[in-house]
């Protein structure tokens, strides 16, 4: 699996522990992963805590632009390297209301239909997005196998 990583992405992630994985760096159009030559239909967001905190309070209205633009693709999801419980009781370096941040989360993951995935650490949202990205592929792969065989199959008719 070729992974680009975002040019942009200040901590990317190595995926060393995960031999089935090659990284690219190029300029995504949204997010902060996806799979050479899948780049319009799948990305996932990369986000520490404090990242996400900031992108629900004061850049809010940016951060709702993105997401919007992200509907579009098949598969976009958000990883975060805290947990929901660090959210809920404010544990960043904002102002922000924990009860806002949480209700924020929920209307994003509920009334655009884009997944926050809160993992718990960086390593495990290596994880995550490594298993989001394969899981897409393979999807992917299958599809295109059943539109090989029906076009086989028209062909042969």
């Amino acid at each position: 699996m070729i992974v680009v990583r975002d040019s942009r992405e200040q901590k990317g992630y190595n995926f060393a522990e995960y031999p089935d994985v090659e990284i690219v760096r190029g300029t995504l159009p949204q997010g902060d992963y996806s799979i050479q030559g899948l780049e319009n239909f799948v990305a996932v967001e990369r986000k520490s805590l404090s990242d996400l905190a900031m992108c629900l309070g004061r850049d809010r209205d940016r951060f709702f632009r993105e997401l919007l633009r992200a509907r579009g693709m098949e598969s976009f999801s958000i990883v975060c390297e805290g947990t929901w419980s660090e959210l809920s009781k404010g544990q960043y370096p904002s102002r922000l209301n924990p009860q806002s941040a949480t209700a924020t989360v929920c209307a994003i993951m509920s009334r655009l239909r884009i997944p926050i995935v809160f993992c718990g650490s960086r390593k495990e949202a290596e994880a995550v997005t490594h298993n989001l990205l394969r899981q897409y592929l393979r999807g992917a792969m299958r599809k295109a196998e059943v539109i090989q065989q029906a076009t086989m199959a028209m062909v042969e008719a």
